[in-house]
């Protein structure tokens, strides 16, 4: 008698189980329910219960997999990255500017020494690299988002990272936003620097983070998604570009000084400026497979 209802309440624990391993949304659920899947499952072995022992098992392991990941995924990208070690510098836009390629920077504040361009927009980012593939032969862009966010490695800051678990609250998040833009207000330091100030990151990349935010060629999205993430429908709005630095943000794209209106929300960047990609030609992997 006890061990026919130890089976069924062995065969609740088993579903139970089961639907809590799909449902977890965050590490330490995922972590906690896979052990009680496995703990229930020795039990199942034990008492010979072999379905509850499979759903528990099956349940143990989709719940350490989705621990693993918390929320977030690896990728890759599908080609390799050539980007500038440093953003464009002030003298060297300044050049492209009195050749007339270029539309002069209106920075809003003057730093002393060899600083990054400042004051410039988008299209004055996409001249530049138009007037810079024409100097060179490459060819020379903005990068994507996507692909900043790669360069930038551990400094990229992703404020959809460390929320609370309850994320889905709105007052939550409306604090943990709150919080972040007060702590950017605090650290305001906008003074253009020396190129090299902020350091560099893993992957050699200097002054990601500083305090000038860096354009994109992606466009801003608004996206709506259901209860599971998957994307329902996408509008995008390239009369709105993404900025990244410091935070993630999205700017008109005319905007040079975003202190005077253009930033879509939070704590506007101290500076505008840029860095370029250089698209590889078809033969470059060619030459670097004969000189090896």
């Amino acid at each position: 008698m006890v061990d026919d209802i130890l089976k069924w309440v062995l065969s609740g624990i088993g579903l139970v189980c089961f639907a809590a391993a799909f449902m977890g949304k965050s590490r330490r659920a995922s972590l906690m329910t896979a052990g009680l899947c496995a703990i229930g499952a020795g039990i199942a072995a034990h008492y010979h219960v072999f379905w509850v022992l499979g759903t528990l098992s099956l349940g143990a392991i989709w719940a350490l997999v989705t621990a693993g990941t918390d929320g977030t995924f690896t990728t890759t990208l599908d080609a390799p990255l050539v980007i500038m070690k440093y953003q464009v510098s002030a003298a060297d836009y300044a050049r492209c500017a009195a050749l007339g390629a270029c539309t002069p920077a209106e920075p809003r504040l003057q730093g002393e020494g060899d600083i990054p361009a400042t004051g410039v927009n988008f299209d004055d980012a996409t001249a530049y690299a138009a007037w810079l593939s024409r100097r060179t032969g490459q060819n020379w862009m903005l990068p994507t988002d996507r692909q900043w966010a790669f360069a930038a490695g551990s400094r990229f800051a992703d404020d959809a990272l460390d929320l609370a678990e309850d994320d889905t609250n709105p007052a939550i998040r409306w604090l943990a936003d709150y919080e972040r833009e007060a702590a950017r207000a605090r650290r305001a330091d906008p003074i253009p620097r020396p190129q090299g100030s902020f350091g560099s990151n893993e992957n050699g990349l200097a002054d990601i983070g500083g305090n000038v935010w860096e354009w994109t060629q992606t466009c801003h999205r608004r996206v709506h998604v259901d209860a599971a993430g998957a994307v329902l429908s996408e509008l995008p709005a390239c009369s709105i570009r993404v900025a990244n630095g410091q935070h993630r943000t999205s700017m008109t794209f005319f905007i040079r000084d975003a202190k005077n209106g253009g930033c879509s929300v939070g704590v506007p960047p101290d500076n505008l400026g840029f860095r370029l990609v250089r698209q590889p030609a078809w033969y470059e992997p060619l030459l670097g497979w004969f000189r090896r």
